[in-house]
């Protein structure tokens, strides 16, 4: 008897919670989270590394490249400059759109169904990894800038256009872990989400602004682009780096927010059904 009790008074003291302390409390529990996958980098911190070799490339390779040949127009800015912002997007998608990998690998491992059973929300969940998959990204801020200001490009190195820089890669990388967890609760293997996460990368990737404007494509592209989450990750990339402005970037930040919101609601209501 006094156990029912004890279940009753426990659930009455959830359901009287004031809104602010469920907030702090989803707040809390998702930073928990992400410091449970921060951790994880202590064990293979060349993942980060690893992780950085195919930007390089872009932007030493394909930049230089196509820089001497002129053959997209860029304005002003030198085409290798241009594409600085693209890569550093691409690189974060790359990160966070197999992120999934890492839910089906713990499942495989019988540490998810554990994690599960934790009073946590799944919401706090799929927060707390998106936020950590926000974190690896920033490596990649810090190596891009860095080759960046090696090759001599016309970036504006302010501290608040930096600083916004990394919130930007950090709700890019948000949106696409997100959607990496939502597509890895569907597949619940990991070679069906390999073969949908090398589908879905490059037509992402090429289908934006990260290589060329969006006004020099097809039309039928333009309309792509357009709805594409990286376009607009790039457009606030390019805006802070590049352009040195902070002025009239609330539509993409709003685009984003949204994107990111409806995406972490999908990804919380398919969480559980990984395990089953």
């Amino acid at each position: 008897m006094k156990q029912v009790n004890y279940a009753k008074e426990s659930k009455d003291s959830v359901k009287t919670k004031s809104p602010l302390k469920i907030i702090l409390d989803y707040i809390f529990n998702s930073f928990t989270i992400a410091e449970m996958e921060v951790r994880k980098l202590r064990h293979d911190p060349t993942e980060l590394l690893t992780r950085a070799v195919q930007p390089v490339l872009w932007l030493l390779i394909f930049g230089q490249a196509f820089s001497r040949i002129r053959a997209i127009p860029t304005g002003n800015v030198n085409y290798q400059t241009f594409m600085a912002p693209g890569i550093l997007a691409q690189s974060m998608m790359f990160i966070s759109i197999f992120y999934g990998l890492s839910i089906i690998w713990d499942k495989d491992q019988g540490i998810l169904q554990k994690l599960i059973a934790m009073p946590v929300p799944r919401a706090a969940f799929v927060t707390g990894k998106a936020f950590g998959a926000g974190i690896r990204a920033i490596s990649q801020v810090i190596i891009i800038l860095f080759l960046s200001y090696l090759l001599g490009l016309n970036i504006k190195w302010s501290l608040l256009n930096i600083i916004m820089s990394i919130f930007t890669i950090i709700l890019g990388a948000a949106f696409f872990s997100s959607l990496s967890m939502a597509l890895a609760a569907i597949v619940k293997s990991r070679e069906r989400f390999m073969g949908i996460g090398q589908v879905i990368t490059m037509p992402l990737f090429f289908a934006s602004n990260a290589i060329y404007p969006i006004q020099i494509m097809p039309h039928w592209l333009q309309i792509i682009a357009k709805i594409n989450p990286l376009s607009y990750v790039v457009e606030l990339l390019r805006g802070y780096l590049i352009n040195g402005s902070i002025s009239g970037t609330g539509f993409d930040w709003l685009i984003l927010i949204l994107a990111t919101v409806v995406i972490q609601v999908i990804s919380a209501v398919l969480y559980p059904h990984i395990v089953t």
